[in-house]
């Protein structure tokens, strides 16, 4: 084993930690399995277009015939339910993936480079976070639109600062190891320093708050949604679905609950999977 790498060792305890914490891991990916896989499936799974109107049949109950019931217009809720998760899911997943790039990268450059990239950049990073993250993600739906696109680059631009600060604080403790130190000695260049000795040890932390970030996300998208700021109807989507069982709560629950219960189950699923990781890689995010 040479001085560039260095193993990673678990205690016991630790091992015995990891074990408990299992089932409530699996659980977290079973649910979120469950999601993904009715997302990719709805154009199958769904028994009637999400868009197609029977207006005779407007607010009837669950049924074996509507699982979920149908809302004012007689749409099946089941099968808009179902691509409402194929929308809500690819917004969130992308939207969150994509600051995690950017901001992993940023958070990279800052910390590892230091001197005026990492005053800039970090002036950069008090600038956005000065500004409430929902005065920026309503200016960039205003600009570039509520539309798929438009909320996915406005929930990057607002989440990458936390990912660029949480990388930049990593680096600066992983840089003072001596694995660091000997790749410098052995004469590699800066470039290769960063990207195959400091970034392997940094950007589990990243991907660690990436699952909870997921959570933000589509919290955010269902929140436009309710608001009547994101995506518009009559397209499927989580948020626009409660908003607009609102006023059958009296006459048709089902309507604003069915959508709430599905929403904060994911909710839980994804809750899971970033706990139970915080906790095995040591407990920060």
């Amino acid at each position: 084993m040479t001085a560039l790498t260095r193993p990673a060792v678990l205690t016991p305890t630790a091992r015995r930690r990891g074990h408990r914490r299992g089932p409530g891991l699996w659980i977290g990916v079973g649910i979120a399995a469950v999601y993904v896989l009715a997302a990719i499936g709805a154009p199958w799974l769904a028994p009637y277009d999400p868009l197609a109107q029977d207006i005779p049949a407007a607010l009837s109950p669950p049924s074996a015939a509507h699982l979920f019931g149908t809302d004012n217009l007689g749409r099946d809720a089941f099968s808009r339910v179902l691509f409402a998760a194929q929308l809500d899911l690819f917004i969130g997943l992308t939207a969150a993936s994509l600051a995690f790039v950017i901001g992993s990268s940023i958070g990279l450059a800052a910390g590892y480079a230091r001197g005026w990239a990492d005053v800039v950049l970090t002036r950069v990073m008090d600038l956005v976070q000065v500004i409430p993250g929902i005065v920026i993600l309503i200016m960039l739906l205003l600009i570039f639109g509520a539309g798929t696109g438009g909320i996915i680059f406005a929930l990057a631009v607002t989440g990458w600062v936390a990912y660029a600060r949480l990388v930049r604080s990593e680096v600066f403790v992983v840089e003072g190891q001596d694995f660091v130190l000997a790749a410098r000695l052995a004469g590699f260049s800066p470039m290769r320093v960063a990207v195959r000795h400091v970034l392997p040890n940094v950007w589990l932390q990243a991907v660690v708050y990436l699952t909870s970030d997921i959570v933000l996300a589509i919290g955010a998208v269902t929140a436009l949604g309710y608001l009547g700021i994101g995506i518009q109807p009559p397209t499927p989507e989580w948020g626009a679905m409660i908003a607009g069982g609102q006023p059958y709560l009296q006459s048709a629950p089902w309507l604003t609950v069915i959508p709430g219960i599905v929403v904060a189950v994911l909710g839980l699923g994804l809750a899971l999977i970033s706990d139970n990781l915080t906790h095995r890689t040591g407990g920060r995010r």
